[in-house]
C-alpha cells in the first residue's frame, strides 16, 4: 500500500493535521518565549516541536492499531501537559490540578506503546 493512499486514510489525515498544527504551534510558541519571556512557554514549544515529527510520520506511514492509540495518547498528553504550562503563563494559573502531571504520564505511555506497536503482528 502506498504512502498515498495510506494518507487518504481518514485517521491518518487527523494525525498529518496534527503535526502541522503541532508543529506551528511551537513555532509560534517559541518565537512568543524569545520575546515575551516565560520558561513554561519555551518548554511547551520545545514539547510541541519534538512531537510533530512523529504525528507525521505516524500519520504518513499508518501503521497498525496499537501505533495510533499510542499516537492519540501522545497527542492527548501533549494537550495536557502544553495547556497547563501555557495556562501557567500567559493565564496565572494551572490549567486544572494534575493536568501536567496526567499529560506527562500519557506522553510517556504514548511513547512506550510505539515501542510495543513494533512487536505487534502485521495484518496480512
Amino acid at each position: 500500500m502506498s504512502l498515498t493512499r495510506q494518507a487518504s486514510d481518514g485517521g491518518s489525515r487527523v494525525l498529518v493535521l496534527a503535526a502541522g498544527l503541532v508543529g506551528a504551534a511551537g513555532v509560534a510558541l517559541s518565537a512568543a518565549a524569545a520575546h515575551r519571556g516565560g520558561a513554561f512557554t519555551g518548554t511547551a514549544a520545545n514539547f510541541l516541536l519534538m512531537h510533530a515529527p512523529a504525528f507525521l510520520a505516524i500519520g504518513l506511514a499508518g501503521g497498525n492499531r496499537c501505533l495510533r492509540i499510542a499516537s492519540l495518547a501522545l497527542l492527548a498528553g501533549l494537550l495536557l501537559f502544553c495547556g497547563d504550562l501555557l495556562a501557567r503563563d500567559f493565564l496565572g494559573s494551572r490549567l486544572f490540578p494534575m493536568s501536567a502531571p496526567i499529560g506527562g504520564t500519557l506522553l510517556i505511555a504514548g511513547w512506550v506503546a510505539i515501542a510495543v506497536s513494533a512487536l505487534w503482528p502485521p495484518r496480512p
